[in-house]
């Protein structure tokens, strides 16, 4: 029998794709998998300097005796005046979250497809072979 790419009309075509052959999604998973780690530090990051800044400017404006929470125009300025900021960085958090989340389960779904059989892509070497003795 002959080894060819397309199958005869005797061979049966093969259900199971090689590993050569990778879906677009594991393909783009794990680029997504690392871009969504990395912006959901940066929120995190962001969201700790929001934080920061809040707990200062509310610290500066009780300075003069006034209270944060109290009703008046001044201070809730003060409370609202990295809202937008603060909101936006939760939902890209929560959405970055989420992607990293879905690429990973991407990742671990076609490294279970694939199976044991070539795990660690090449052949077991020993020390010796390393150290090229």
């Amino acid at each position: 029998m002959e080894s060819s790419e397309t199958p005869t009309p005797d061979q049966p075509e093969s259900t199971n794709p090689g590993p050569a052959q990778h879906s677009r999604l594991v393909r783009y998973a794990r680029p997504a998998l690392i871009a969504g780690a990395v912006v959901a530090v940066v929120c995190l990051v962001l969201l700790v300097i929001i934080f920061l800044l809040d707990s200062f400017n509310a610290t500066v404006y009780s300075v003069g005796g006034k209270n944060i929470s109290d009703a008046t125009e001044e201070a809730r300025q003060i409370r609202d005046l990295y809202l937008g900021a603060r909101v936006g960085g939760i939902v890209v958090l929560i959405v970055s979250v989420v992607a990293a989340a879905a690429a990973a389960a991407v990742l671990v779904r076609a490294q279970r497809k694939a199976g044991d059989d070539d795990a660690d892509g090449g052949e077991d070497l020993g020390f010796d072979d390393l150290a090229g003795r």
